[in-house]
């Protein structure tokens, strides 16, 4: 029971501390899935986070419902769940409460800006960290660059990048095994 509740408890840590989507975690889930707790490798949790992406649904609960259960199965994933939803639904529903009387206000106007940069510089921080465990040899980089060439030129699903790097990668290290 303690080991679960420890789940829910870092999983709401992080959920309370992310903001700006599911990209923001990957700092905070390095720092204390990784480092802290040692639930999970860095690779791992690239593993995650591509599964995750590629599940319909939030990639920050996609992600922490894959720890949770790896951790504690079906009552981890529960937890996880639990423990990265409750945060946005409590800020979700005091922010409905009160959103009229603030909106207007300048100030508040100026702090969601300052916000939405630092989101910025998180994402930046965590695709440079995803990147270096990533790019694993010349190959990895060029379906890189296809797709952020894919992404910054035209209007690309992001379905259409991931299941073409994974048929990339079959393809070449099958070749490579022959």
């Amino acid at each position: 029971m303690a080991e679960l509740f420890t789940i829910l408890a870092t999983f709401f840590k992080i959920g309370i501390l992310t903001f700006g989507g599911g990209y923001t975690m990957l700092p905070l889930i390095q720092k204390d899935i990784v480092e802290r707790l040692g639930w999970a490798t860095n690779e791992e949790v690239i593993d995650y986070y591509a599964i995750s992406q590629s599940l319909p649904g939030i990639i920050a609960i996609n992600t922490a419902m894959l720890i949770g259960y790896r951790k504690k199965k079906t009552l981890g994933l529960a937890a996880a769940a639990i423990g990265m939803s409750l945060p946005s639904i409590i800020i979700i529903l005091i922010i409905a409460m009160f959103i009229e009387n603030f909106i207007d206000i300048e100030i508040v106007a100026h702090i969601f800006n300052g916000i939405r940069v630092a989101v910025a510089v998180l994402i930046v921080n965590a695709a440079v960290s995803m990147g270096k465990s990533s790019m694993k040899d010349a190959v990895c980089f060029l379906i890189f660059i296809t797709a952020l060439l894919a992404f910054t030129f035209a209007t690309v699903s992001p379905v259409l990048p991931v299941v073409a790097g994974a048929v990339a990668g079959i393809a070449i290290k099958g070749r490579a095994a022959r």
